[in-house]
């Protein structure tokens, strides 16, 4: 059976760039890579014949020999066989290297979190912590109770029972993976009986299962600092998930949310209260006394004739910025109260003052009243 086009097995034409024939090397090396389709002689078979054309393609000397004389370039008698074209045991090891670049993330980071020695890296945990905003603005040491997978006391971590060792894997030798060659081609696999640890546990050790590892319930100290804001995250390196065979642990990340105030409301590093105040101050003027966030206590000036939903700016009062000597300032809004339960005698008294009101006493409603009153007069006419 005659061989297939090297540009017709990457869907692209004779002129493709670099660029171009990389893109579809790589597009179409992952729609039919062998670990994304196990047992698929199909796709097996288009794997080698992706790979086979893309090698050749994307060496300018190959390319040129294939552009000009074809497959025959490449066979007996033409311009040798496959080792004098490059492809002897570098070319194994640079095709692994480049198939973990491809696929380690897409296959769930499978390089990343192994290492050479197959010990895996634990998973990293995630623990929601509310705190008040007085612990928000002052920070605080706090102790919390994590329950999660810690390193086997009983095997430290290896997995095999005490006083015994795991064996070197007889399928890969130790080495963790195994190769399958096809003609010039090899493909570098894990190795399916140790998944890419190299040994196997023949005798586990009773208290992990041969995990290297058991749950268990941990106290830790976190250290909350000034200013930390809802959704703030807490990293603890190595307090996470311990790693299977005595893989490195993974991390711990604390989420922050804070309490509802009853008196204050927060916007980023400013503090915002509602204070209400009576008629006669308003009207009068005086001080009123207000809390902070800070449990301290600051005194505010209320001029005369002040208006429901005026605010007052306090500076430095607010909430302190995260790593920073910064500090927000703190906002008091008045509201007027009117009055209510009015004794006879008080409400004697409202009336007396309606009567000697002027204008220039409610200048908003008179203005207000007078313009209406224009607007009725027009309507009439």
């Amino acid at each position: 059976m005659s061989k297939r086009d090297y540009y017709d097995i990457l869907g692209l034409g004779r002129t493709a760039d670099e660029k171009e024939l990389k893109n579809a090397f790589r597009k179409l090396a992952k729609e039919y890579h062998p670990d994304i389709n196990p047992d698929d002689e199909s796709s097996e078979l288009q794997f080698k014949e992706i790979n086979e054309a893309y090698e050749v393609l994307k060496d300018p000397q190959k390319r040129a020999a294939y552009d000009r004389f074809g497959h025959a370039a490449f066979e007996s008698g033409g311009l040798g066989n496959a080792s004098q074209h490059g492809f002897g045991s570098d070319f194994s090891a640079s095709m692994s290297d480049m198939f973990d670049d491809l696929f380690g993330e897409f296959m769930g980071g499978r390089g990343r979190t192994r290492s050479r020695s197959g010990r895996e890296r634990g998973n990293d945990l995630r623990y929601n912590m509310e705190i008040s905003l007085s612990d928000a603005f002052a920070g605080k040491a706090a102790q919390i109770r994590v329950p999660s997978s810690v390193t086997c006391e009983n095997c430290s971590g290896s997995g095999a029972k005490k006083g015994t060792s795991p064996a070197q894997c007889p399928t890969c030798d130790g080495n963790g993976k195994v190769r399958a060659s096809q003609g010039f081609f090899t493909i570098e696999r894990t190795c399916p009986t140790c998944h890419g640890r190299g040994e196997i546990i023949e005798d586990p050790c009773n208290e992990c299962s041969g995990s290297g590892r058991t749950t268990k319930e941990r106290m830790l100290s976190v250290n909350i600092p000034p200013g930390v804001e809802d959704g703030t995250r807490i990293r603890l390196a190595g307090e996470g998930e311990a790693g299977m065979l005595g893989g490195p642990a993974g991390d711990l990340y604390i989420f922050l949310s804070i309490e509802p105030h009853e008196l204050f409301q927060r916007d980023g590093a400013d503090i915002f209260c509602r204070v209400p105040i009576s008629m006669t101050t308003a009207a009068l003027g005086g001080q009123i006394e207000v809390p902070t966030v800070g449990a301290a206590r600051t005194r505010v000036k209320i001029p005369e004739g002040t208006e429901s939903g005026k605010q007052f700016r306090i500076k430095s009062k607010g909430m302190p910025v995260l790593r920073s000597k910064l500090v927000g300032d703190m906002y008091i809004q008045v509201e007027v109260e009117t009055p209510k339960n009015l004794t006879r005698k008080q409400k004697d008294i409202l009336r007396d003052f309606e009567t000697a009101s002027s204008d220039s006493t409610n200048p908003d409603s008179s203005s207000f009243f007078a313009r209406l009153k224009e607007f009725f007069d027009g309507a009439d006419d």
